[in-house]
């Protein structure tokens, strides 16, 4: 206990210890009601909703540490000193973290993925791109309990509590908009795209532009962080603590009865109160990993765990053998195309020496282009296959090149494939048993063919007028299997993860519809592990399912 209270004090001089009602030097001993491993969207949001009636003591474990300023977080570049940001607070400052050295991520003994290890988790690095999802999305791919119908008091309680906007700049000012221009020139007027407002029409996904939408407030990133977390943390029952890696969860047969912990090199078991409940959101590529090291999962990993004495002394009669622990894994196939017109200004975010007005104007105003992370445009439509199923595709323009294509007046396209895509891979232990991705992309050749099918539909009507948008690093003119080879063929443009990680611990297979893992009484799993592919960017999705899944799990209590 000394060396725990030891390594408390050394959690405090590092700011890791968050204000709450419970004292820090307690939380380690406490017997928690409810144990959530996780900060990011959905572990907060699960967390904040059980904590509301005031009758459960919910705790809430973080690895990594702060983040926004307002969790104390300091990382920021010398032209915001003197304030209460961090470089998670400014969007524009958003691209500049996949770039250069940050704490923000998790580190190579964590994961073989470029995710977010902080408060936050990945809402605190990701744009904060805010797409409702189609009404089609629940009702086609969701079990029963998880339709539309029953979301949507969810989707209410998330616009009630998150603020968003397509306009984010506090003076009312869209910024940067000659690509959104052009490529509305091309994709409304040429290619008959409706221009619509985004989430005011969600369900409509077919052939819809738009402006983006992000979960801002006042200028600044929002996310659950700032909209659910600060309030959580006001409630004498709810306690955050960052710094503290869950090693595993600790449980007799099916019964959880809590979590092995390491804060700051101090291993300590963090008990839950009879009847509490262990709820894992780590995201889907950990929350797999906790389970395995857990003794839950396929039993040949678990075979591996328990000969490199990863699973403690559980015995293999007490293993909950479940091969779709970490299977389905998702993440949408991206592709890169640089497009260029003199009619197009390019914008590139600087971390360290942004243009000393935009600066200014930011300080003093959160408006300019630093109030919003860089995408100008967004657009939908769906590939029909002969037996009626669709494959979604979406597209983002950005404000600058890439690569090898950064002129004044070039713009960068990036080729989502998203829902009813046929292709998965799983969440793998390397030989130091990190977890990472394992064949994710293109194992089912439909859905390279439906990504160039949509691409060559979209060229088919670029304009040919003289200021119109050209393609840079293919052809306009590319045949579909010339655009095929592209797609699949890696490169800087082509065969990337976009990190939206999901699907790997999916209803039904892995977590029944109340999200308990299966084979288990009380141990949960809420995260991106258990939702399907949506047709936009997964955020708003697991926000829903988070509110969706605290909802089920008080039916459980």
């Amino acid at each position: 206990m000394a060396a725990l209270l030891c390594s408390l004090i050394l959690l405090q001089a590092f700011g890791l210890v968050f204000a709450s009602p419970i004292q820090p030097q307690s939380w380690a001993t406490t017997l928690w009601d409810v144990i959530v491993v996780g900060s990011g969207p959905a572990g907060i949001i699960v967390a904040s909703r059980l904590s509301e009636s005031g009758t459960k003591k919910v705790l809430l474990l973080e690895g990594g540490g702060p983040s926004y300023g307002i969790t104390g977080g300091t990382e920021r570049p010398q032209w915001l000193a003197g304030t209460n940001l961090s470089r998670v607070d400014v969007p524009g400052l958003y691209d500049t973290i996949f770039s250069g050295p940050t704490n923000l991520t998790c580190g190579a003994n964590e994961v073989n993925a470029f995710i977010g290890c902080s408060i936050g988790g990945s809402s605190a690095i990701n744009a904060g791109l805010f797409f409702q999802p189609p009404q089609s999305d629940f009702d086609t791919y969701f079990p029963a309990g998880w339709k539309y119908a029953d979301v949507l008091p969810s989707i209410n309680r998330l616009y009630a509590t998150q603020p968003s906007s397509d306009i984010t700049s506090d003076n009312d000012v869209l910024y940067e908009q000659s690509g959104y221009t052009a490529a509305k020139n091309w994709l409304v007027t040429g290619a008959g795209f409706s221009e619509v407002a985004i989430n005011a029409d969600s369900a409509n996904k077919t052939k819809v532009f738009g402006h983006p939408i992000y979960d801002y407030k006042n200028g600044q990133r929002g996310g659950p962080v700032i909209s659910y977390l600060q309030t959580a943390l006001t409630r004498s029952n709810f306690h955050l603590q960052s710094g503290v890696w869950v090693n595993r969860v600790l449980r007799t047969g099916n019964v959880a009865t809590g979590v092995l912990a390491n804060s700051s090199g101090v291993l300590s078991t963090i008990s839950l109160a009879a009847k509490g409940r262990v709820i894992i959101s780590n995201g889907a590529l950990k929350s797999p990993e906790l389970l395995m090291k857990s003794g839950i999962g396929d039993p040949a990993v678990l075979t591996r765990l328990q000969q490199a004495n990863k699973l403690g002394s559980l015995p293999p009669s007490s293993w909950i053998n479940n091969t779709a622990v970490g299977a389905g894994l998702f993440d949408n196939p991206n592709t890169f195309i640089e497009l260029s017109s003199p009619t197009v200004q390019s914008y590139t975010y600087s971390y360290n020496s942004p243009i000393p007005a935009d600066a200014s104007l930011y300080l003093k105003s959160r408006s300019g282009p630093y109030s919003f992370a860089s995408e100008i445009s967004v657009f939908w439509d769906y590939i029909t296959h002969a037996d009626g199923t669709k494959a979604g595709m979406q597209g983002t323009i950005g404000t600058a090149g890439y690569d090898g294509y950064t002129n004044n007046n070039t713009v960068t396209l990036n080729i989502y494939g998203t829902s009813g895509l046929k292709s998965s891979g799983k969440v793998v232990l390397d030989s130091n048993f990190v977890p990472g991705p394992q064949g994710v992309y293109f194992s089912n050749p439909q859905d390279a063919q439906d990504i160039a099918t949509f691409i060559h539909n979209i060229f088919a009507t670029l304009p040919k007028s003289s200021g119109a948008l050209t393609p840079l690093n293919i052809p306009a003119t590319a045949t579909q299997a010339q655009i095929l080879t592209y797609l699949t063929t890696p490169s800087a443009y082509a065969v990337g993860e976009v990190n939206h990680w999901s699907s790997s611990c999916r209803l039904g297979a892995c977590v029944d519809v109340n999200t308990t893992v299966i084979g288990m009484s009380n141990l949960n799993v809420v995260d991106a592990s258990i939702v399907e592919p949506f047709t936009v960017n997964p955020q708003f999705g697991i926000m829903v399912a988070a509110e969706r899944a605290a909802e089920l799990i008080e039916g459980l209590s």
